[in-house]
């Protein structure tokens, strides 16, 4: 069917093992970087705290800022 010495039948098997070798590749790679999910699932855990901590943080401070009470506090204390 394929005559081996063939420069077509050479050049064939030369993009199909290239391309084979490709495959395989990003094969290889995927699998090694599906098997540090749990470190990045821990990674991403920790800054979801993070962030739910800093949101905390904002909204207490934006309310110390933003309290009739300080505001009240403030203004009597420039008149005395």
């Amino acid at each position: 069917m394929f005559d081996i010495d063939s420069p077509f039948t050479m050049v064939v098997m030369i993009v199909t093992v290239v391309m084979a070798a490709g495959v395989l590749k990003t094969y290889l790679q995927t699998r090694d970087n599906s098997s540090t999910g749990a470190e990045n699932e821990k990674e991403l855990a920790d800054m979801r705290a993070e962030i739910a901590r800093l949101k905390e943080r904002v909204r207490v401070l934006e309310k110390i800022v933003t309290d009739r009470d300080k505001v009240l506090a403030d203004e009597i204390s420039r008149l005395a």
